[in-house]
């Protein structure tokens, strides 16, 4: 399940009105330095790091029309003993947590990892976001 974090945070950072535009310039500025990490488990621990994506230079725009923010990321897969199962998109406080799998068409699941991610140590996966900035606007 997708949850979204820290923003009241970045909200604090624009006082007044806002609207689409706005916030998606927070969240650029925010998402600038970006990671995701991907996470596995094992037995009672659920936060077995598998792979480090750092933002791709370039990558991160605001599609105008479509009122969403598209980014991709990229990086070594570290560990492969254990499949995995979550994931954290991280900027300076504006985050995003959920379930993730190689498998596609699995319930409960709301990124799918691309097939980039071997599970092959050593190996680069790269995986693209797209964040709609209207309902995170309706969050607030």
């Amino acid at each position: 399940m997708r949850q979204i974090h820290g923003l009241e945070n970045l909200r604090r950072k624009q006082p007044g009105l806002l609207n689409a535009q706005k916030l998606a310039e927070l969240l650029l500025a925010d998402l600038r330095d970006c990671r995701c990490t991907i996470y596995g488990c094992i037995g009672d621990n659920d936060r077995i790091v598998l792979a480090e994506l750092d933002l791709l230079p370039d990558s991160l725009e605001y599609e105008m029309f479509d009122q969403r923010i598209d980014l991709i990321v990229a990086g070594p897969i570290l560990r492969a003993d254990c499949v995995p199962l979550t994931y954290t998109l991280r900027g300076d406080l504006f985050s995003i947590t959920g379930r993730c799998s190689m498998i596609p068409r699995v319930c409960g699941v709301d990124l799918y990892l691309q097939h980039s991610y071997t599970g092959i140590v050593g190996g680069i996966a790269r995986q693209k976001f797209s964040i709609p900035v209207k309902p995170l606007l309706q969050m607030i």
